[in-house]
């Protein structure tokens, strides 16, 4: 199973609906395919659970599975007896058997990740800055990327398939919230991220919004098992999000869809502001700054707050209000089963901004609405990162049912 991030817990994959392979030698690259993504999906099975959630027949599911074990994607695990017949041999995703590399760009942090095919952690980078440039985050991944490599076996630098980027889109609209110079920001203006980094890492490059690309680390390396659409929030810098549909993230025709930080929300004279003016921890920054106080452990430290427990009390109360608002809203367009709120904090205040908002929803006239369960997400600080990785990982081996999450 995929690594837990936070509690140490085993993670769950989401639920694969059945798909069909095809006996024909033309589609055996989409049967591999298939298969792997059943195996990741489960955690092992065996040729004849294969078979029969495949309709593959037996001898070319045999032929898939042979081939799949010589490419060392997958391994053979203890043989199950007790039955009539020869025993069950379950198979399992490899995890030495493909690496990937996640870059999360944000408005105050940097974030550079290497996992293994299974999503446990096997190196991971971080950098903090008063706002991002492209020299910065170049000059990060290059020399991030080297140390990782050199401290990973020989053997295992072949298989790095590929480097995800999760940054938000137009960065350069984002100054004045940002704080950073226009010069510096309109920078990312004519910066082709993803060309630029393929010329330093000989990788193939893929690119996503930030907040979608932490939606999709939920759903593939979460704890969450069997959902199936549900809203996901993530509180960073600023807040975004993304949506699930039929156990797929949902992109949109532009790649903003759940990007909910432009949502209308009601401020604090009642007027109309941007939910990321609301629910965001840019907003705590702000605070904390015009007490006079260091909100530099917000960016350095993201797993541990200390020393400012008064003004974040306060801003659970601000984020929560914020986030009902949003929540009823989205539930009135979409029937979701679930909202998942996550983000770069502690996990003890995630937890509380969870409870808080499931308060602040019951305060609305919710008569004609069915609201969804709101639960905290398991994945937290690491999410864009994460999901950052995952797009090598869906376009390299497994099957993505409903969206393309980038390309190369």
């Amino acid at each position: 199973m995929p690594h837990d991030h936070n509690a140490g817990e085993k993670t769950a994959r989401p639920t694969v609906s059945p798909l069909k392979g095809s006996n024909q030698s033309g589609l055996r690259a989409y049967n591999q395919r298939l298969v792997l993504s059943l195996v990741y999906a489960h955690g092992g099975l065996t040729k004849t659970d294969i078979s029969r959630m495949t309709g593959l027949s037996a001898q070319t599911g045999s032929v898939i599975m042979r081939e799949l074990e010589a490419e060392d994607l997958i391994v053979k695990g203890e043989p199950i007896r007790g039955k009539v017949g020869q025993p069950s041999v379950p198979l399992s995703i490899n995890p030495d058997g493909a690496f990937f590399i996640g870059l999360k760009v944000g408005r105050r942090s940097a974030e550079l990740i290497l996992i293994d095919f299974l999503g446990a952690t096997k190196a991971m980078l971080r950098k903090s800055y008063p706002w991002p440039t492209p020299p910065s985050i170049i000059d990060f991944v290059r020399n991030g990327i080297d140390e990782m490599l050199t401290d990973l076996p020989a053997e295992h630098r072949v298989r790095v398939a590929g480097l995800g980027i999760a940054t938000p889109f137009e960065l350069w609209n984002w100054t004045e919230q940002a704080g950073a110079p226009r010069a510096e920001m309109d920078l990312w203006r004519g910066c082709d991220l993803r060309a630029e980094l393929a010329a330093v890492c000989n990788l193939p490059v893929y690119l996503q919004n930030d907040a979608t690309a932490a939606c999709a680390a939920e759903l593939v390396f979460g704890r969450h098992q069997g959902l199936h659409d549900y809203l996901y929030l993530y509180i960073g810098t600023f807040v975004g999000g993304g949506v699930v549909l039929n156990g797929s993230v949902y992109a949109g025709r532009h790649g903003n869809a759940g990007a909910l930080g432009p949502l209308p929300v009601a401020g604090p004279d009642g007027k109309p502001v941007q939910l990321l003016d609301r629910a965001s921890i840019m907003l705590l920054e702000r605070m904390l700054q015009a007490e006079g106080r260091d909100p530099s452990a917000l960016w350095h430290s993201p797993e541990h707050w200390e020393g400012f427990e008064d003004l974040t009390e306060e801003w659970i109360g601000i984020v929560a209000r914020g986030l009902a608002q949003a929540v009823v809203s989205a539930a009135s367009i979409i029937d979701f089963e679930h909202v998942i709120i996550d983000g770069g904090l502690p996990v003890p205040i995630r937890e509380k901004i969870v409870a808080a908002t499931r308060t602040e929803t019951g305060h609305y006239d919710l008569r004609g609405l069915q609201m969804p369960a709101i639960l905290p997400g398991t994945v937290g600080t690491l999410a864009r990162a994460l999901g950052a990785a995952s797009l090598p990982l869906f376009d390299k081996y497994l099957i993505d049912r409903n969206a393309q999450l980038g390309g190369a």
